[in-house]
């Protein structure tokens, strides 16, 4: 059995996971919050609820995104590889307060996190392809 590696994850009221895929699967089990995880089926991208105890499993390479629409915190447990772990290690920073999301990444953080993924083997989707999945990055 291939070594898993399990982390905590929050995704703050009002903040996207855009557009992504990589060859690690991963799999979340919602602790707290309600969020939308985007899925591929066979008619395209789909949207799917997930909300405590529910469980979202991404196959290696699908693409997928998260959206928290809701006034609150997200919590989930995700459960991968260790290359996922150390990708997080790689370009996470602790957020001001502790744990509260303050300001949009600046321009420099983006750059980072977009040559680090690349050095992963990660694909990140453009503007363009998040928009054609309802996904702005732009902020409000």
């Amino acid at each position: 059995m291939a070594n898993l590696a399990s982390m905590r994850g929050t995704i703050p009221p009002g903040v996207i996971v855009p557009l992504h895929s990589h060859a690690d699967p991963e799999t979340f089990i919602q602790i707290s919050g309600e969020i939308e995880g985007l899925s591929q089926s066979p008619e395209g991208f789909v949207w799917v609820s997930i909300r405590p105890g529910d469980i979202f499993h991404v196959p290696g390479g699908a693409k997928h995104a998260f959206r928290n629409l809701s006034a609150e915190a997200a919590v989930m447990i995700l459960v991968s590889t260790p290359g996922i772990g150390r990708f997080f290690r790689d370009v996470g920073k602790p957020i001001a307060g502790g744990n509260r999301y303050s300001d949009p990444p600046s321009a420099d953080a983006i750059q980072y996190f977009l040559r680090t993924a690349a050095a992963y083997g990660y694909w990140n989707a453009t503007p363009e392809e998040n928009a054609s999945v309802g996904l702005s990055l732009t902020p409000p």
